[in-house]
């Protein structure tokens, strides 16, 4: 158990630190902003759509080391991937982190995002790296008022 929260560590911490595809879209066809009001975090996603495919992705914001980690991780997932699939993977994480049903399942068809699985761990942590999920979700369905994670 000891190495996979020490990967878990590494892999948030270089996230956080060196974090993909932070950056503002040249031209995103939809976006969505995301507040967490426990601990300050901020996200604001964009995304560039091709007809049903992310084309393009990209975050700013301003966030603990979970939250930043998380976000940069969603980018690098479901940059090419179809609007149906990028809101299955955001099933599958909110259902890694809340210990859903079918919990593990989820943890294994998220390849690298399971490593998030240890925030189960520190139940107050959840909200941070669910935040970017909810708002790439509200991007998807082209909500334009900000979400929350209260």
């Amino acid at each position: 158990m000891s190495e996979l929260r020490e990967l878990y560590q590494q892999v948030i911490v270089d996230h956080h630190r060196r974090p993909r595809n932070f950056r503002r879209l040249e031209h995103p066809t939809t976006s969505a902003n995301g507040y967490n009001p426990l601990c300050g975090d901020r996200v604001a996603v964009e995304l560039e759509l091709a007809g049903d495919v992310i084309r393009d992705i990209g975050f700013q914001g301003a966030g603990c080391a979970i939250s930043t980690a998380s976000a940069s991780m969603m980018t690098a997932a479901l940059k090419g991937k179809t609007v149906a699939e990028a809101e299955a993977g955001v099933e599958r994480f909110h259902a890694m982190l809340t210990g859903a049903d079918h919990a593990e399942q989820a943890a294994a068809a998220l390849g690298k995002l399971a490593v998030f699985g240890g925030v189960r761990e520190f139940p107050s942590r959840i909200k941070c790296a669910t935040l970017p999920w909810h708002a790439v979700r509200a991007a998807l369905a082209g909500r334009r008022e900000p979400v929350s994670t209260e």
